[in-house]
């Protein structure tokens, strides 16, 4: 069977959020018989993104509110 977790990425600081943040990768890893199949990610998110998200004004990629705009990209 499949097997899904979040997995941390990065820690970095958020001047939006104004602390430390993780930065996290949502990973599938495929079943014990498929073993030549590579893991797939299929979200991303941040630590401190519901309360991005409560902000008047809209923050970053990573807490899904503005999906041009990286702060943590390079």
């Amino acid at each position: 069977m499949a097997e899904k977790t979040w997995e941390p990425l990065k820690k970095a600081y958020c001047a939006k959020a104004e602390a430390d943040v993780i930065l996290e990768a949502e990973v599938v890893y495929p079943a014990e018989f498929l073993p030549d199949q590579q893991p797939r990610v299929l979200a991303h998110r941040c630590s401190r993104g519901v309360e991005c998200n409560q902000m008047n004004q809209s923050t970053c990629t990573w807490a899904g509110t503005t999906p041009g705009y990286d702060p943590f990209a390079g």
